[in-house]
């Protein structure tokens, strides 16, 4: 099963722009309740794609010039980005397979 990948403001940019697929970046805080339960379908979704795209997560409250640089207000907020390039943005709770086919949709 493919990890999830914790990313800070030193490992961001590197782990964007050097990725051979997709990337899906979860910004969320431990304090969030939406982002507890979609948790559970990122590390399915990690698991499911491994290889093909990759799943990270951004702390906000330890990284806030990150979620200040691609404009974050609510929280959970998913960007995936290809190439280095942000291609989605989606606020809020998904369900596992619509969430899994914007990904594919970019492998």
């Amino acid at each position: 099963m493919a990890d999830i990948i914790n990313l800070n403001e030193q490992s961001f940019d590197e782990a964007i722009s050097t990725a051979s697929g997709p990337v899906l970046v979860d910004f969320w805080a431990p304090w969030c309740g939406p982002c507890k339960a979609i948790a559970p379908l990122l590390e399915e979704i990690a698991g499911e794609l491994d290889g093909k795209a990759a799943i990270t997560k951004v702390n906000v409250d330890e990284n806030s010039a990150i979620a200040a640089k691609f404009n974050v207000r609510a929280i959970p907020t998913l960007i995936l980005f290809k190439g280095g390039e942000q291609v989605e943005t989606i606020v809020g709770m998904i369900g596992k397979d619509d969430l899994k086919a914007k990904i594919e949709a970019h492998v």
